[in-house]
């Protein structure tokens, strides 16, 4: 029996908090970290239910007793002012009945507090430095138009990742400018000489994937080239090859590029050999990959072999600040490129384009400019020209996220949208893009007004 009070006592000494339930969640055990770390003594936790002291969502340990599955290593935040690291396990009887659940948790309270305190203090000096020494107009980066806090925080961690041969994962909403980010860190690279071969995984018909992307032999297949064709990946060799849109990449085909990731090595249709290839990849998406895992439709080891670098790129309602540069930025520019000129935008035709939500991004603040220097007439831009050239349904802050269209806008819309998917085959992706709104406001659309596409 001595066992026992060298067990307790080897609990007890323990730095992390370690607290034990039963499947009636009340708690059995609570160790003298437990006790330190949040505050509440044994007497009154023990035999309690442990939802009376911490919140159902933000308790770990609830988690795994619904889910009947460990967690390991995971960051959690049970409090407000507690930030820890968990190991739970469900604990079973000898017939094989979850009799409860296991939680040990390493407090990293004052890690977390010394890095957000550091990261702010790095912040600070990098901003004091772009003040001091302005960003040259000949950087790559250049091209990402703005101002604002969120912008600079992505271009540092692209610029960081272009002097690597990382492969990078660019996530953000359609629009938002995931391509020309991605051709930044490739011509910020070591690579920049090199090909930038770019792939859109949406919009290559799910039969020529393979040949598209890793090239055939001579004779592989009926109407194969004399002498073969080298595919996209292998076009790139010593360069990027940037996978856009890679959630829509089909299942088969994710396998063969994790080979091609694993490997260095390019395999043809009809060529068992390989060849081996120098290539760096930046994948690009709109979608929740996680969710396409939970879904079985997005292999997790693709992922974590993407997600070596992660970037995210803001969408525009979080850069207010931007909207000014870039609306100006694209006047001007389609105003050379029509020999047109660029008409003044008074500060309350600028409130009305800050208060819009902009769901195209990036691209539909350029397609809006590019139809005010071909249509608008007149020296002056007023709000009312804005709401006119805006896309219908959208084209009025007071109604956009409150109220109802009037049911003439509402005609207009579906016979736009209907008018767009004609003109584009049924391609969904190249009809938002000509529309100037995302995919996914899109296909919200069409299940509004039951088009058949």
């Amino acid at each position: 029996m001595n066992e026992t009070y060298f067990f307790e006592e080897l609990l007890q000494s323990e730095d992390d908090a370690i607290t034990i339930v039963d499947k009636d969640q009340k708690v059995i055990y609570w160790n003298n970290a437990a006790e330190q770390i949040y505050q509440i003594a044994k007497e009154q936790i023990i035999n309690q239910p442990i939802t009376d002291f911490f919140s159902h969502d933000d308790l770990m340990i609830m988690k795994v007793l619904n889910t009947i599955k460990p967690v390991k290593n995971a960051y959690h935040r049970p409090r407000k002012d507690k930030h820890v690291v968990v190991n739970s396990s469900p604990v079973f009887n000898q017939e094989n009945q979850l009799i409860g659940v296991l939680s040990i948790e390493r407090d990293i309270t004052h890690i977390v507090k010394l890095n957000d305190n550091l990261e702010s203090t790095s912040q600070e000096l990098q901003e004091l430095k772009q003040q001091m020494t302005p960003a040259s107009s000949d950087s790559p980066f250049a091209k990402l138009k703005g101002d604002s806090r969120a912008l600079h925080q992505m271009i540092r961690m692209a610029n960081k990742t272009a002097a690597t041969d990382a492969t990078t994962l660019i996530l953000g909403e359609s629009g938002t400018g995931k391509e020309v980010c991605a051709r930044a860190i490739h011509d910020a690279s070591n690579r920049k000489n090199a090909p930038f071969i770019p792939v859109n995984c949406g919009a290559i018909p799910q039969a020529l994937f393979e040949s598209e992307l890793f090239g055939y032999e001579s004779g592989s297949f009926t109407g194969a080239e004399k002498g073969g064709k080298a595919g996209k990946i292998e076009m790139a060799d010593g360069g990027t090859v940037f996978l856009d849109e890679v959630g829509e990449l089909p299942l088969d085909m994710q396998v063969k590029l994790l080979r091609v990731l694993q490997e260095n090595r390019i395999y043809r249709i009809g060529d068992s050999g390989g060849k081996q290839i120098n290539v760096r990849f930046i994948a690009a998406t709109n979608q929740d990959l996680e969710k396409l895992m939970q879904e079985n439709h997005f292999r997790s080891d693709l992922f974590y072999r993407l997600n070596v670098i992660q970037l995210t790129m803001p969408p525009l309602r979080e850069r207010k600040k931007d909207i000014d540069i870039l609306a100006q930025t694209f006047l001007e520019q389609f105003a050379v490129k029509y020999q047109s000129s660029a008409p003044a935008i008074p500060a309350e035709t600028m409130d009305v384009l800050r208060a819009y939500h902009w769901p195209g991004n990036i691209r539909e603040i350029r397609n809006l400019m590019e139809r005010i220097i071909i249509l608008h007439e007149g020296t002056t831009l007023t709000k009312q020209d804005v709401w006119s050239f805006l896309p219908v349904s959208f084209s009025n802050p007071v109604f956009a996220h409150t109220e109802t269209p009037p049911p003439e806008k509402e005609n207009i819309e579906k016979i736009s949208i209907e008018q767009a998917l004609e003109q584009c085959h049924g391609n969904k992706t190249k009809a938002a893009k000509q529309l100037g709104i995302s995919r996914v406001t899109l296909y919200q659309r069409i299940k509004k007004y039951h088009l058949d596409y």
